[in-house]
């Protein structure tokens, strides 16, 4: 007979809550605050906000050339500003040239663009081998590239942030602004994986309507 079973929780993932409880506790943290700003970086600022940026640019010739003169003032006419979002540079991905965007001394991030930076981003392995390695960095986030593809590898610094435009996905010629933004991910933003096909997307939607 077999039983199911919740996976528990990582050891960091109890720490968090532990040390959560204890700031809540002491009163020097509102648990509806800490909510809210949670909330914040995961739902409304993030990666929605960069997918789509990312969407208007693949269906708006005119969007995506202000985009890549001047990413800041971009993304600022679609109201998108705060924090580590200024002095953005959007680098476009081709046939001939994938972006990888990296930041070798901390891990300056455009937060307004992407939300909370992934632990992985801030690690120094990656800091380190997506500057010496960037290919065999790139296969281990599943992203194999031609040979002929040159990468160029983009040091964020607290200057100037960078934000990958990844290819448009074939097949999705027809597809409207709002289609098109489930297939921008935050990776493929910073450079590490490409967008989503269509039929990955189809394949990521039958999955959840499966309940699986």
């Amino acid at each position: 007979m077999s039983h199911n079973h919740t996976k528990p929780p990582s050891e960091l993932t109890l720490k968090v809550k532990a040390l959560e409880s204890l700031l809540i506790e002491k009163g020097m943290v509102d648990a509806e605050t800490l909510d809210t700003i949670i909330e914040t970086y995961e739902e409304q600022v993030g990666p929605r906000n960069g997918a789509h940026v990312v969407a208007k640019a693949w269906t708006d010739p005119d969007f995506k050339n202000a985009l890549m003169e001047d990413g800041t003032a971009a993304v600022a006419s679609l109201g998108y500003t705060g924090r580590q979002g200024e002095h953005l540079r959007v680098v476009e991905n081709t046939m001939d040239i994938h972006n990888l965007v990296v930041c070798t001394l901390c891990s300056c991030y455009p937060w307004t663009m992407l939300g909370l930076p992934p632990v992985w981003y801030k690690s120094a392995p990656y800091r380190a081998r997506a500057v010496s390695e960037p290919r065999q960095v790139l296969k281990e986030f599943g992203t194999e590239l031609p040979d002929q593809t040159r990468i160029r590898v983009w040091d964020s610094t607290s200057e100037i942030r960078y934000l990958v435009l990844p290819l448009r996905p074939a097949d999705t010629e027809d597809w409207s602004e709002q289609q098109l933004q489930p297939l921008v991910s935050r990776n493929s933003m910073i450079g590490v994986e490409k967008a989503r096909t269509a039929d990955a997307m189809a394949s990521i939607l039958a999955t959840k309507e499966s309940g699986l």
